[in-house]
């Protein structure tokens, strides 16, 4: 359901802040963008209640059904970000400030609601990967940001005590990556005729991630979500193309799903410190999904269609 660029949002609705990202290799368009676009200033509901007479049998009290919890209204909020690492640290922290800042769209005909005072209520990050299915992300990561973004620079280089040798998974995940965007030539050990080539140990590169600012946090954050449950309720309810991923690729997509992850917990321990011990403080819960490229196999409206299911089920367990 769309809403209209005046039309007040209810006070009582569920904020979400959907992310896709702007234009980079060879996507004009990028496919991440084209499936969050749709969903801006839309709203839809949350799943509704367990059906207890679904088995035929319970009978259903007048007092049931009014104890029963009803559909909220969720509202949907879509912002596009370049794919920028730089962009990624002066742009995320802003977005769980109270108010929180947006920044302006590049389409002028987009019309951006007034966000949330008290912040948004889950935030939903969207990237594009490699033909395959859906992948939702379990966590991310705080270094290991070797690649180039789209505006041709590196993430920020981190100075540590001392830098042991990369996980194997770790590099493979990376090389995997820098050989799709066409950065690097998939290596040999062979020369022109086929003989050995012997080559020297090229120079460590220098560690790159989370630098000034995120010193405290762990080197990996994880989503608080439950992603297998999510999985399941996706594939019961006709989403097939999806599973979890643990690892998000460590380019832009991680970058932006650990530097979220970092804020919402830097804002909850701040409220940490005025709220009543009695009652536990919740982060934001945010989550990261690739999507593929159009057409490869999912399509612009199919992957849309997942992203408002898995709104759908994350805000109907807020308050669990």
């Amino acid at each position: 359901m769309s809403a209209t660029a005046t039309e007040p949002i209810d006070p009582h609705a569920i904020r979400v802040l959907v992310t896709g990202f702007g234009p980079f290799y060879k996507f004009n368009e990028n496919p991440s963008w084209l499936a969050a676009r749709p969903l801006h200033n839309t709203t839809l509901y949350t799943d509704p209640p367990f059906d207890l007479a679904a088995d035929g049998e319970t009978i259903i009290t007048d007092e049931m059904e009014q104890m029963a919890p009803k559909p909220q209204l969720i509202h949907i909020t879509a912002i596009q970000i370049p794919v920028s690492y730089q962009a990624v640290l002066a742009v995320t922290p802003g977005l769980y400030a109270r108010p929180p800042a947006l920044p302006k769209p590049t389409d002028p005909t987009i019309v951006m609601p007034p966000p949330p005072p008290n912040g948004y209520d889950f935030m939903f990050h969207i990237g594009v990967a490699g033909r395959g299915p859906l992948r939702i992300e379990k966590l991310s990561h705080k270094f290991g940001y070797r690649m180039k973004d789209a505006e041709g620079h590196y993430a920020p280089t981190v100075h540590l005590p001392k830098e042991g040798p990369r996980d194997p998974a770790e590099a493979s995940e990376v090389e995997r990556m820098e050989q799709y965007l066409g950065l690097v030539s998939s290596p040999s050990a062979h020369g022109p005729s086929g003989d050995h080539v012997v080559t020297e140990s090229p120079e460590v590169p220098p560690n790159r991630g989370f630098g000034k600012g995120y010193e405290t946090f762990p080197e990996e954050l994880h989503t608080d979500i439950d992603v297998p449950k999510l999985i399941v309720h996706l594939k019961e309810g006709g989403i097939e193309q999806v599973y979890s991923s643990m690892d998000a690729g460590h380019y832009i997509c991680d970058f932006i799903f650990y530097c979220s992850l970092a804020e919402a917990k830097r804002v909850s321990s701040r409220q940490e410190k005025f709220k009543d011990r009695g009652s536990p403080t919740k982060s934001t819960p945010v989550l990261f999904m690739h999507c593929p490229p159009v057409g490869q196999p999912l399509a612009t409206e199919e992957v849309t269609e997942a992203i408002r299911r898995v709104i759908s089920y994350v805000c109907s367990r807020l308050s669990q």
